[in-house]
Protein backbone atom coordinates (compact mmCIF):
# COMPACT_ATOMS: atom_id res chain seq x y z
CA UNK A 1 0.00 0.00 0.00
CA UNK A 2 1.25 3.53 -0.84
CA UNK A 3 2.40 5.76 2.06
CA UNK A 4 0.84 9.07 1.89
CA UNK A 5 3.67 11.94 1.81
CA UNK A 6 3.10 14.23 4.84
CA UNK A 7 4.18 18.34 4.44
CA UNK A 8 3.57 20.49 7.12
CA UNK A 9 4.05 24.77 8.50
CA UNK A 10 5.12 24.92 12.07
CA UNK A 11 4.27 28.21 14.09
CA UNK A 12 2.89 29.41 16.90
CA UNK A 13 -0.28 30.61 16.24
CA UNK A 14 -0.90 28.71 13.32
CA UNK A 15 -4.80 28.04 12.98
CA UNK A 16 -4.78 31.21 10.30
CA UNK A 17 -2.09 29.84 8.26
CA UNK A 18 -3.21 29.56 4.68
CA UNK A 19 -0.71 27.18 3.58
CA UNK A 20 -2.83 23.95 3.75
CA UNK A 21 -5.34 25.19 1.29
CA UNK A 22 -2.80 26.72 -1.03
CA UNK A 23 -0.52 23.30 -0.75
CA UNK A 24 -3.18 20.70 -0.68
CA UNK A 25 -5.01 22.05 -4.00
CA UNK A 26 -1.41 21.92 -5.61
CA UNK A 27 -1.32 18.12 -4.42
CA UNK A 28 -4.54 17.40 -5.68
CA UNK A 29 -4.01 19.26 -9.35
CA UNK A 30 -1.13 17.20 -9.84
CA UNK A 31 -2.61 14.11 -8.70
CA UNK A 32 0.23 13.81 -5.30
CA UNK A 33 -0.64 11.25 -3.12
CA UNK A 34 0.33 13.65 -0.65
CA UNK A 35 -1.04 16.11 2.56
CA UNK A 36 -0.25 19.32 4.05
CA UNK A 37 -1.09 20.04 7.63
CA UNK A 38 -0.45 22.98 10.32
CA UNK A 39 1.16 22.38 13.71
CA UNK A 40 1.01 24.66 16.27
CA UNK A 41 4.84 24.51 17.66
CA UNK A 42 6.12 26.69 20.24
CA UNK A 43 9.54 28.02 20.26
CA UNK A 44 10.40 25.63 23.35
CA UNK A 45 9.51 22.76 20.97
CA UNK A 46 10.48 23.23 18.04
CA UNK A 47 13.81 21.34 17.73
CA UNK A 48 11.59 18.07 18.75
CA UNK A 49 9.33 19.11 15.57
CA UNK A 50 11.85 19.20 13.35
CA UNK A 51 13.62 16.64 14.41
CA UNK A 52 10.49 14.32 14.74
CA UNK A 53 8.82 15.05 11.49
CA UNK A 54 12.73 14.33 9.61
CA UNK A 55 12.15 10.87 11.42
CA UNK A 56 8.44 9.98 10.45
CA UNK A 57 10.09 10.61 6.94
CA UNK A 58 8.00 14.35 6.15
CA UNK A 59 8.35 15.17 2.76
CA UNK A 60 8.90 18.93 3.93
CA UNK A 61 8.22 21.73 6.08
CA UNK A 62 7.63 25.39 6.54
CA UNK A 63 8.42 27.63 9.34
CA UNK A 64 6.81 30.83 9.94
CA UNK A 65 6.37 32.94 13.24
CA UNK A 66 7.74 33.07 15.43
CA UNK A 67 10.28 30.16 14.87
CA UNK A 68 11.99 30.88 11.39
CA UNK A 69 15.28 32.68 13.52
CA UNK A 70 15.41 29.06 16.01
CA UNK A 71 15.25 26.95 12.74
CA UNK A 72 18.45 28.22 11.21
CA UNK A 73 20.54 26.58 13.86
CA UNK A 74 18.06 23.52 13.52
CA UNK A 75 18.93 22.49 9.41
CA UNK A 76 21.39 23.10 6.75
CA UNK A 77 20.58 26.46 5.88
CA UNK A 78 21.75 27.66 2.14
CA UNK A 79 23.53 30.86 1.94
CA UNK A 80 20.98 33.26 1.17
CA UNK A 81 19.13 31.83 4.54
CA UNK A 82 22.55 32.63 6.26
CA UNK A 83 22.24 35.97 4.93
CA UNK A 84 18.83 36.67 6.33
CA UNK A 85 19.07 35.06 9.53
CA UNK A 86 16.22 33.02 9.35
CA UNK A 87 14.47 29.78 6.96
CA UNK A 88 11.27 29.18 5.78
CA UNK A 89 11.15 25.76 4.21
CA UNK A 90 13.61 22.54 4.92
CA UNK A 91 13.75 20.17 3.09
CA UNK A 92 13.54 15.86 3.49
CA UNK A 93 17.10 16.25 3.92
CA UNK A 94 16.93 18.75 6.26
CA UNK A 95 18.15 21.23 3.79
CA UNK A 96 17.39 25.15 4.48
CA UNK A 97 16.07 27.39 2.88
CA UNK A 98 14.40 31.16 2.46
CA UNK A 99 11.49 31.63 0.18
CA UNK A 100 10.28 34.84 1.26
CA UNK A 101 11.89 37.17 -0.59
CA UNK A 102 12.01 34.69 -4.09
CA UNK A 103 8.34 35.47 -3.31
CA UNK A 104 8.43 39.27 -3.10
CA UNK A 105 10.41 39.29 -6.45
CA UNK A 106 8.45 36.77 -8.89
CA UNK A 107 5.38 38.96 -7.91
CA UNK A 108 6.89 42.07 -8.83
CA UNK A 109 8.10 40.18 -11.83
CA UNK A 110 3.87 38.82 -12.73
CA UNK A 111 3.14 42.39 -12.73
CA UNK A 112 6.03 43.59 -15.27
CA UNK A 113 8.24 45.28 -12.93
CA UNK A 114 11.99 44.05 -13.98
CA UNK A 115 13.77 44.54 -10.65
CA UNK A 116 17.42 44.93 -11.45
CA UNK A 117 18.09 48.68 -11.54
CA UNK A 118 15.13 49.69 -10.23
CA UNK A 119 14.68 51.86 -7.38
CA UNK A 120 12.60 50.07 -4.91
CA UNK A 121 11.34 51.61 -1.25
CA UNK A 122 10.80 49.29 1.62
CA UNK A 123 9.24 49.88 4.58
CA UNK A 124 10.34 48.42 7.11
CA UNK A 125 13.32 46.54 8.88
CA UNK A 126 11.68 43.40 10.51
CA UNK A 127 12.28 39.91 9.95
CA UNK A 128 10.36 39.84 6.19
CA UNK A 129 12.44 43.19 4.97
CA UNK A 130 15.45 41.76 5.39
CA UNK A 131 13.95 38.39 3.27
CA UNK A 132 13.03 40.94 0.73
CA UNK A 133 16.16 43.54 0.79
CA UNK A 134 18.29 40.73 0.45
CA UNK A 135 16.39 39.01 -2.90
CA UNK A 136 16.02 42.60 -4.37
CA UNK A 137 19.81 43.44 -4.04
CA UNK A 138 20.51 40.13 -5.39
CA UNK A 139 18.99 40.76 -8.15
CA UNK A 140 20.27 44.17 -8.90
CA UNK A 141 17.65 46.76 -7.34
CA UNK A 142 18.18 49.98 -5.32
CA UNK A 143 17.12 49.34 -2.36
CA UNK A 144 15.92 52.81 0.28
CA UNK A 145 15.17 51.31 3.61
CA UNK A 146 12.44 53.25 5.50
CA UNK A 147 11.63 52.61 9.15
CA UNK A 148 10.16 54.64 11.87
CA UNK A 149 13.14 53.62 13.63
CA UNK A 150 15.62 55.20 11.65
CA UNK A 151 18.56 53.23 13.34
CA UNK A 152 16.60 49.89 12.80
CA UNK A 153 17.26 50.98 9.18
CA UNK A 154 20.55 51.60 9.21
CA UNK A 155 21.37 48.39 11.24
CA UNK A 156 19.53 46.33 8.04
CA UNK A 157 21.45 48.34 5.82
CA UNK A 158 24.57 47.28 6.98
CA UNK A 159 23.73 43.79 7.61
CA UNK A 160 22.75 43.61 3.75
CA UNK A 161 26.03 45.49 2.49
CA UNK A 162 27.72 42.79 3.93
CA UNK A 163 26.00 40.74 2.14
CA UNK A 164 26.36 41.56 -0.93
CA UNK A 165 30.08 43.09 -1.40
CA UNK A 166 30.93 39.51 -2.86
CA UNK A 167 28.29 39.54 -5.52
CA UNK A 168 28.57 42.96 -6.51
CA UNK A 169 24.59 43.70 -7.30
CA UNK A 170 22.30 46.12 -5.82
CA UNK A 171 22.52 49.24 -3.66
CA UNK A 172 20.92 49.70 -0.08
CA UNK A 173 20.57 52.76 1.52
CA UNK A 174 18.91 53.57 5.17
CA UNK A 175 16.32 55.98 6.13
CA UNK A 176 13.62 57.28 8.27
CA UNK A 177 10.28 57.83 8.03
CA UNK A 178 10.55 61.38 8.27
CA UNK A 179 12.55 61.17 4.37
CA UNK A 180 9.78 59.52 2.98
CA UNK A 181 7.89 62.31 0.68
CA UNK A 182 11.44 62.39 -1.13
CA UNK A 183 11.88 59.01 -0.99
CA UNK A 184 8.87 58.05 -2.75
CA UNK A 185 9.69 60.82 -5.47
CA UNK A 186 12.76 58.15 -6.28
CA UNK A 187 10.72 54.93 -5.93
CA UNK A 188 9.08 53.06 -8.95
CA UNK A 189 8.34 50.51 -6.28
CA UNK A 190 7.13 50.42 -2.97
CA UNK A 191 6.75 47.69 -0.54
CA UNK A 192 5.23 47.43 2.83
CA UNK A 193 6.77 45.12 4.79
CA UNK A 194 5.57 46.16 8.07
CA UNK A 195 2.12 45.07 9.91
CA UNK A 196 0.55 48.38 9.15
CA UNK A 197 -3.14 48.02 8.17
CA UNK A 198 -3.39 44.24 8.79
CA UNK A 199 -6.78 43.49 10.44
CA UNK A 200 -6.39 43.02 14.03
CA UNK A 201 -3.17 45.08 14.45
CA UNK A 202 -3.26 47.95 13.16
CA UNK A 203 -7.03 48.35 11.96
CA UNK A 204 -7.46 51.04 9.23
CA UNK A 205 -3.94 52.61 9.35
CA UNK A 206 -1.40 53.23 6.58
CA UNK A 207 2.09 54.79 6.36
CA UNK A 208 1.68 56.47 3.04
CA UNK A 209 -1.04 58.81 1.86
CA UNK A 210 -2.42 59.16 -1.66
CA UNK A 211 -1.28 62.45 -2.32
CA UNK A 212 2.29 61.26 -1.26
CA UNK A 213 2.37 58.91 -4.26
CA UNK A 214 2.82 59.41 -8.33
CA UNK A 215 0.94 57.38 -10.80
CA UNK A 216 3.92 56.08 -12.29
CA UNK A 217 4.61 53.95 -8.64
CA UNK A 218 3.87 50.71 -8.04
CA UNK A 219 2.45 49.76 -4.71
CA UNK A 220 2.77 46.60 -2.94
CA UNK A 221 1.92 45.48 0.57
CA UNK A 222 2.50 42.09 2.28
CA UNK A 223 -0.16 42.54 4.32
CA UNK A 224 -3.19 40.27 2.58
CA UNK A 225 -5.55 40.11 5.56
CA UNK A 226 -7.26 42.47 4.58
CA UNK A 227 -6.75 42.01 0.86
CA UNK A 228 -7.54 45.37 -0.11
CA UNK A 229 -5.25 47.39 2.63
CA UNK A 230 -5.62 50.86 3.72
CA UNK A 231 -2.26 51.25 1.40
CA UNK A 232 -3.82 49.71 -1.15
CA UNK A 233 -6.80 52.16 -0.93
CA UNK A 234 -5.16 54.95 -1.20
CA UNK A 235 -2.59 53.70 -4.09
CA UNK A 236 -5.60 53.33 -6.38
CA UNK A 237 -6.80 56.54 -5.88
CA UNK A 238 -3.63 57.48 -6.66
CA UNK A 239 -3.86 56.01 -9.82
CA UNK A 240 -0.61 53.68 -9.10
CA UNK A 241 -0.58 50.02 -9.83
CA UNK A 242 -1.56 47.67 -6.89
CA UNK A 243 -0.14 44.42 -5.88
CA UNK A 244 -1.54 42.90 -2.95
CA UNK A 245 0.11 40.09 -0.65
CA UNK A 246 -1.69 37.15 -1.65
CA UNK A 247 1.08 37.11 -4.43
CA UNK A 248 3.92 36.95 -2.27
CA UNK A 249 2.45 33.81 -0.16
CA UNK A 250 1.62 32.08 -3.16
CA UNK A 251 4.84 32.79 -4.52
CA UNK A 252 6.64 31.88 -2.12
CA UNK A 253 4.55 29.12 -1.37
CA UNK A 254 5.17 27.98 -4.69
CA UNK A 255 8.81 28.19 -4.12
CA UNK A 256 8.90 25.72 -1.11
CA UNK A 257 6.78 23.41 -3.66
CA UNK A 258 9.31 23.25 -6.49
CA UNK A 259 12.18 22.61 -3.65
CA UNK A 260 9.91 19.70 -1.96
CA UNK A 261 8.92 18.00 -5.41
CA UNK A 262 11.41 19.35 -8.00
CA UNK A 263 8.07 19.59 -9.93
CA UNK A 264 6.59 22.86 -11.52
CA UNK A 265 3.95 24.32 -8.83
CA UNK A 266 0.52 25.18 -9.90
CA UNK A 267 0.68 28.44 -9.10
CA UNK A 268 -2.62 29.52 -10.50
CA UNK A 269 -4.22 26.95 -9.01
CA UNK A 270 -2.38 27.83 -5.40
CA UNK A 271 -3.76 31.23 -5.66
CA UNK A 272 -7.36 30.45 -6.51
CA UNK A 273 -7.48 28.27 -3.40
CA UNK A 274 -6.15 30.98 -1.24
CA UNK A 275 -8.33 33.74 -2.35
CA UNK A 276 -11.15 31.56 -1.67
CA UNK A 277 -10.30 30.63 1.73
CA UNK A 278 -9.86 34.33 2.17
CA UNK A 279 -13.94 34.58 0.85
CA UNK A 280 -14.98 32.29 3.08
CA UNK A 281 -13.27 33.82 6.19
CA UNK A 282 -14.58 36.93 5.27
CA UNK A 283 -17.96 35.70 4.52
CA UNK A 284 -17.94 34.08 8.10
CA UNK A 285 -16.46 37.22 10.43
CA UNK A 286 -19.26 39.60 8.21
CA UNK A 287 -21.36 37.36 9.54
CA UNK A 288 -20.42 36.89 13.06
CA UNK A 289 -20.77 41.01 13.31
CA UNK A 290 -24.48 40.68 11.98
Amino acid sequence: MAVTTVYGVLGSPIDHSLSPSMHNAAFKALDLDAQYHAFDVDGKRVEMAIRGAKALGFGGLNITFPLKEAALSLCNPDALSKRIGAVNTIDRGGAGFNTDGIGAVRALEEAGITVKDTTVLLLGAGGAAKAIAAQLLLDGARVLIANRTASRSLILARQMTAAIIDCGCGDVEAHGLVEIDRLLNEAQVLINATTVGMRGVLDGQTLVRSPQMHPGLVVFDIVYHPLVTPLLREARAAGAQTIDGVKMLVHQGAASFALWTALDPPVHIMEAAVRETLRRANRAENEDRL
